[in-house]
């Protein structure tokens, strides 16, 4: 592992605190950078915080601010990381957006065609964490005991954000970097109608699974978030409808050497926790 200096943005979210506790663990000096409650003040929409996030640090970890246009921000900021010395950058991107497509995409894109190679971008499939916390679905399985989706009987497959972190935490202190690209699982794809079984169980309570067309999941969200983003949800379910996300790949374990966590032991685990 390497002695750089690691600056992990998004340090307060699912994957960066994770990421910055995985890489102290494994004995880096870790720099967490967000808007609030970091050891620096970071903020992807205004250029004068990056500097002094970036001081000294050799090793970046990039979660992505939200929304759709991220390269106008994220790639002046690589640029700029490059410029100052940072041998390795790590991109959180989703999925769902292989390189050149949209959002974190386009900032795949620009890291491909960079001219530097010492890059790595992780694609997770969608977080276990998303039925715990305040994710939408965790909220319907706590307030409505059950889980709406316009998936149909579609199968994702779902990986454990300390999973992710583990990939990412490899990706940032080795000597040499895994594959450019790494798409994570966990080791089984899941139809949500299991998710709702296997979260039932595990919570002593049965969740319900009700599928739904998407114009009807568009109706239902908007009582929660602004009408685009909760079109945005839908057609991310008929992306899942559609097939996009029943896979599983080895990259969890080809990284870390350990086999990721099941649904199952995920589920167990936060709603012991939460009980």
């Amino acid at each position: 592992m390497s002695g750089a200096r690691v600056l992990v943005t998004g340090a307060t979210g699912t994957t960066g605190s994770r990421v910055a506790a995985a890489a102290r663990l494994a004995g880096a000096e870790v720099r967490t950078a967000s808007r609030h409650g970091s050891d620096v003040q970071f903020d992807w929409h205004a250029a004068s915080t990056w500097p002094s996030a970036l001081d000294g640090c050799g090793r970046v970890y990039l979660v992505p601010p939200p929304g759709i246009d991220v390269a106008p921000v994220m790639v002046p900021f690589i640029e700029l990381a490059r410029r100052s010395g940072v041998e390795r950058l790590v991109l959180l991107s989703s999925s769902v957006t292989p390189m050149g497509t949209l959002a974190a995409g386009v900032v795949h894109q620009a890291l491909a065609e960079s001219g530097s190679d010492d890059f790595v971008v992780l694609r997770p499939s969608w977080f276990m964490q998303n039925v715990t916390g305040e994710h939408h679905l965790a909220r319907m399985i706590r307030d409505e005991d059950r889980i709406v989706t316009a998936t149909g009987e579609a199968r994702v497959g779902f990986v454990d954000a300390d999973d992710i972190a583990a990939v990412a935490a490899h990706a940032l202190l080795g000597e040499t970097r895994p594959a450019a690209e790494l798409v994570l699982t966990g080791p089984e794809a899941l139809s949500y109608r299991r998710v709702a079984e296997i979260v039932g169980a595990a919570r002593g309570r049965p969740v319900a699974f009700e599928p739904v067309a998407p114009a009807e999941l568009v109706e239902l969200l908007a009582s929660t978030y602004p009408p685009p983003f909760a079109q945005a949800l839908a057609e991310l379910d008929a992306v899942i409808a559609a097939g996009a996300e029943d896979r599983v790949t080895p990259d969890v374990e080809h990284v870390t050497g350990q086999p990721p966590c099941s649904f199952e032991q995920f589920a167990a685990t936060a709603f012991r926790s939460a009980s």
